[in-house]
């Protein structure tokens, strides 16, 4: 009789790609919202909800919980992360001060026919429904501010600031979406771009870090109107406003 010793290890595999598809469709839909910010989330309902199986399932929520976008309750299951006008603030901060100095660094190294093209796509105007507008928008906008931060060439930039544009995909998902105002980058982009080609650190990151402020004012005010007064937890919403 034959053993096939590589059943195991092909098992496992695919329990893997299978774990790690189940990780990306749900923090995709905690990243916009459609999982709501302090919500209760049970295995069982994930199960049923994204059609996986209970080690995918697992596999899924013990990458999230590492990523502080879920959190463990004993014996109760586990909570989307919640999010508060302290998380507002701080996300802010952190870029107001990291982004800037990531520009600076990109200067002369950024490829700009990739930043025009980025900042076109920034403007598509879609006909569909308003929370998919913001998606396509929040997703060449981070893209647009990626590109300069990875040619700082700085990889613990990278790695924060990426992390960081995760949180912000959260924040406007919860403020944009549920006031229902698309966000709007006037001209910074532009202006950034032309700082770039004429080879100008200190402007760069002058634009950059008042491209930061002035979004982040326009953020604070969505989110402020979504959260309670003391910052307290995202009370449940209709899923409609997601949708």
């Amino acid at each position: 009789m034959s053993v096939d010793f590589k059943t195991p290890a092909a098992s496992a595999g695919k329990e893997l790609s299978l774990g790690d598809s189940a990780y990306q469709h749900i923090r995709h839909d905690i990243l916009r919202c459609r999982l709501l910010p302090g919500s209760l989330i049970t295995e069982a309902g994930l199960m049923e909800m994204y059609l996986i199986g209970k080690s995918s399932c697992r596999v899924a929520l013990a990458r999230l919980c590492h990523e502080h976008l879920v959190e463990s309750r004993p014996r109760k299951g586990y909570r989307i992360a919640p999010i508060t006008v302290q998380d507002v603030e701080e996300i802010f901060t952190l870029r107001a001060q990291l982004e800037p100095l990531a520009a600076r660094l990109a200067v002369g190294r950024v490829d700009i026919s990739l930043l025009k093209e980025l900042e076109a796509a920034c403007r598509v105007e879609l006909k569909a429904p308003l929370p998919e507008q913001i998606t396509v928008f929040m997703n060449a906008n981070k893209r647009f501010h990626l590109a300069i931060v990875e040619a700082s060439g700085n990889n613990h930039l990278i790695r924060t600031l990426s992390s960081l544009m995760d949180e912000m995909s959260r924040l406007v998902a919860l403020g944009f979406n549920v006031q229902k105002v698309k966000p709007e980058i006037k001209h910074d982009h532009n202006a950034m771009i032309a700082a770039f080609e004429e080879g100008d650190a200190r402007r760069v990151e002058l634009i950059a870090r008042r491209h930061i402020e002035t979004f982040q004012a326009m953020t604070l005010e969505k989110v402020y109107a979504t959260l309670s007064k003391e910052g307290a937890l995202l009370p449940i919403l209709d899923r409609s406003l997601f949708q």
